[in-house]
């Protein structure tokens, strides 16, 4: 099934301010809101896009052959180092996995179908979901999946992975699946129930919330005064971070000090707490979670 990419018409609504000027996709996938992008802006507007997978750079290759449009393999977390001295005048971040990983079974993502012990989002990257079963206790397998699945039962799933890893009974993400749901007490109504410890898993092993925070505070620098960054985030941690970065800045001094505390805003809010809409949602179940906030620097 190909990627369909969630809140697409009112996320470039947001982004474009000016036809003429350069915008950054940070999250290509498979370039849904990039070939958005590209119909808005004019023959003199610019596109960068990025994507750690290698399978969307070779999707863009084969699939964007416009003049303005120049793709990087990298994350958002190198947009610093990608982007030359002209600033942008839009940034767009999607945090979603692009559908076609939970499609793919080969990827490891997926627990509808057997898969690989992988997770890797960048295959350049060296350890895999196997590597770390190896090697990780359950206390902190646990914390894991607390912490970046919100999963209650966290502990008893982790023993029961650990366990089970140990006596060679999880080969592949059925496996794995399956010993997740088997240890819950408690089964979910609306998904299954390893959803929560894969995601956790998937999160961690690609050390994405310190990439996306890394990438939120390098767009600051580089999006132009009245340009606009947007955020489509998927779960709790990822809009935590997204409204922590773009927070006004307190500054405090010590009593003896004589200045009054300072409240610095960089950036204005122009859109909070977008969701997708209820056409959308019955198109496309997996935009359920989506929210989707706007910046304007000042």
């Amino acid at each position: 099934m190909l990627h369909s990419p969630v809140l697409l018409e009112e996320s470039i609504d947001f982004l474009i301010t000016n036809p003429s000027g350069k915008y950054i996709d940070a999250t290509f996938g498979r370039g849904g809101h990039s070939r958005k992008i590209l119909d808005s802006i004019s023959k003199d507007g610019e596109l960068l896009a990025l994507d750690k997978d290698i399978e969307a750079i070779r999707f863009a290759e084969e699939n964007f052959k416009d003049k303005n449009f120049l793709i990087k393999h990298a994350g958002f977390e190198d947009l610093d180092s990608l982007n030359d001295a002209k600033k942008a005048d839009g940034i767009l971040f999607d945090f979603g996995l692009c559908s076609t990983h939970y499609d793919d079974p080969s990827r490891g993502f997926s627990f509808s179908e057997a898969g690989p012990l992988d997770m890797r989002i960048d295959l350049r990257q060296s350890k895999k979901l196997e590597d770390l079963l190896q090697i990780i206790d359950a206390e902190k397998l646990a914390n894991i999946i607390y912490k970046y699945g919100d999963e209650k039962e966290s502990r008893k799933i982790s023993h029961a992975i650990i366990d089970s890893f140990k006596e060679g009974k999880i080969l592949n993400t059925i496996d794995l699946a399956e010993v997740i749901k088997k240890s819950k007490t408690r089964l979910p109504n609306k998904i299954h129930p390893a959803t929560k410890t894969f995601q956790a898993l998937r999160i961690y092993l690609n050390d994405e919330i310190n990439n996306l925070n890394i990438g939120l505070n390098k767009s600051k620098d580089l999006i132009k005064t009245g340009g606009r960054i947007v955020c489509i985030s998927f779960h709790s941690l990822e809009d935590r971070s997204v409204k922590h970065s773009f927070a006004p800045k307190k500054i405090s001094y010590p009593k003896e000090i004589p200045l009054n505390n300072e409240v610095i805003k960089e950036f204005k809010v122009v859109a909070k707490k977008i969701k997708p809409s209820a056409s959308e949602l019955q198109r496309n179940r997996r935009s359920r979670s989506a929210i989707m906030r706007v910046f304007e620097k000042m």
